[in-house]
């Protein structure tokens, strides 16, 4: 497939042109104008270029790419090593922020709570790339903590009574912390993100809703892997999902 091509489709489908972000989704490193092998990840590393380039991709996809809007412009160091790595190598590097967090069946936030057998009901936060709903089965805190990091593979850090039944729950992920407050008047029982705040302990503790850090990387593995699998059935490209795994 040709990389415009698969520019637009993408844009098309994750809606791209409705979304203010931090940074520009689409094509971000032009490279070779055919596409047959396309590499996906969480973050656009030097770690998975190296490993992109190696298997040999034409293309690149990612939720976290470059030229953030606090970044700072000039290609030094860093920034010049992975855009001469692209360059050298002639493959392109596509990446969706806000759009891939927020589609209704792709998107991160879907995937993630498809994932953990959350019943989906209602959305909010900016954009409302954020998710509400509920257990399929209510559980003690305690017990989901466990569940999560089993799916997960990763122990998350959990704030709250490990004994206390959780059946409405809020979820987006990645760095949502802020969205804390906003669950917590939704009335759920339980907040689940990546990352977490110090502030966001004693709202915890005050408001008696449970706070679930679960990895920003771990929390936001499985859009970009669905964006990617879904080209395959949709064009017939090769794909393979590098994952990288943080501890953030």
């Amino acid at each position: 497939m040709l990389l415009n091509e698969l520019r637009d489709y993408i844009g098309s489908v994750l809606e791209v042109s409705r979304f203010r972000d931090y940074a520009p989704n689409g094509v971000q490193v032009e490279g070779k104008t055919h596409i047959h092998r396309l590499a996906s990840g969480v973050t656009a590393s030097q770690r998975l270029l190296d490993a992109a380039t190696a298997w040999g991709a034409d293309a690149i996809l990612v939720h976290h790419g470059y030229f953030w809007r606090s970044e700072d412009a000039a290609v030094t160091g860093i920034k010049k090593r992975r855009l001469s790595h692209l360059l050298r190598h002639d493959v392109s590097l596509l990446a969706y922020h806000l759009p891939l967090d927020a589609h209704p069946t792709l998107g991160n936030n879907a995937q993630l709570g498809k994932r953990l057998g959350f019943v989906e009901r209602g959305r909010f936060g900016e954009q409302d790339i954020a998710c509400h709903g509920e257990l399929e089965q209510p559980q003690m805190l305690a017990q989901l903590g466990a569940y999560i990091g089993g799916v997960l593979q990763r122990a998350p850090q959990v704030i709250g009574d490990g004994g206390r039944a959780i059946r409405r729950i809020a979820w987006c992920s990645g760095a949502a912390q802020g969205y804390f407050e906003e669950a917590v008047a939704l009335g759920v029982d339980a907040f689940l993100t990546g990352e977490i705040s110090e502030q966001n302990v004693h709202v915890a503790e005050e408001a008696g809703v449970a706070f679930i850090a679960a990895g920003h990387h771990a929390t936001e593995r499985y859009g970009v892997r669905a964006l990617g699998e879904h080209l395959v059935s949709q064009f017939g490209v090769e794909h393979k999902f590098f994952d990288m795994d943080s501890p953030v």
